[in-house]
């Protein structure tokens, strides 16, 4: 999380608490103070889809708790009704009877003037990777493209399927809300993504890289892709910081192993 933005809204939160607010500005702290965290307060950009669900879900707790007694409901409005009723703030009713409409036309305005441009550079779709990464504080030769626990298929079956299944739970309870349960880039949060997700059961996904490969676009996530990859902005997290390393190389067998599909075999340079 970006420290800054957090403690921002605790110096807020503070400060109404010290000025003794009213419950009106505590439930426009709260409703946008966890705007500014959702939308702001990560370094991986959270899916504008995402931050609308849990926008919505705030409002209705926010309505809910305000309106659940007669009290709350009478301190709540008690401000908006001396707005409208004395004299002495009819000034900023009026302004604000002007301002509200005119932002909400302006944001319409500025959104549907946007000019369409095409990318600075090209994009590719899959950057070359480093020769090396370190997660965990361990370096990782990705130049070996191994899995280290793919020998198990043949050497210890049960071992090798204990390890998929592991896997399973792995992206079932983190990767599947963006990459959909049949892998086809179509979770329930792809239409808040720009690049949406890599279609996995495509034939020509993962069947052309190796293990190594998708190893470090899990462990490094949008924040680690080389500026070829660019100029989209992947809101995939860094999972190495989520996850262990037997975690991600046992995701990364899932994948194929839901699939059908194998590894690229590794190069084999003749002497």
């Amino acid at each position: 999380m970006k420290i800054p933005v957090i403690v921002a809204l605790l110096a807020v939160m503070a400060l109404l608490r010290w000025r003794r607010a009213g419950l009106f500005a505590w439930v426009l702290a709260w409703w946008a103070g966890f705007y500014v965290a959702v939308r702001f307060g990560f370094t991986v950009p959270i899916p504008s889809s995402v931050v609308a669900m849990y926008m919505g879900i705030v409002s209705l707790s926010l309505f809910s708790y305000v309106t659940s007694s007669r009290e709350r409901r009478e301190e709540f409005t008690a401000p908006l009704l001396r707005l409208v009723t004395e004299p002495r703030l009819k000034p900023l009713l009026i302004a604000l009877a002007v301002a509200l409409p005119a932002l909400a036309a302006a944001n319409v305005y500025f959104r549907m003037s946007v000019p369409v441009e095409p990318p600075l550079f090209s994009r590719t779709v899959h950057p070359a990777a480093p020769g090396e990464i370190t997660v965990h504080d361990r370096k990782i030769d990705l130049n070996a493209g191994d899995n280290p626990f793919r020998s198990l298929a043949e050497s210890n079956p049960e071992e090798f399927r204990r390890r998929v299944e592991s896997g399973r739970v792995v992206y079932y309870q983190n990767c599947f809300f963006c990459h959909g349960d049949d892998m086809a880039g179509n979770g329930m949060f792809v239409h808040g993504l720009n690049p949406i997700p890599t279609n996995f059961a495509d034939p020509g996904t993962i069947a052309m890289l190796q293990d190594s490969f998708l190893f470090w676009r899990i462990a490094k996530g949008g924040p680690g892709l080389p500026e070829e990859g660019g100029p989209w902005d992947s809101a995939m997290p860094a999972w190495e910081k989520f996850l262990t390393e037997d975690e991600m190389w046992e995701v990364v067998l899932f994948l194929y192993d839901f699939t059908g599909q194998k590894p690229r075999a590794k190069e084999v340079h003749g002497e």
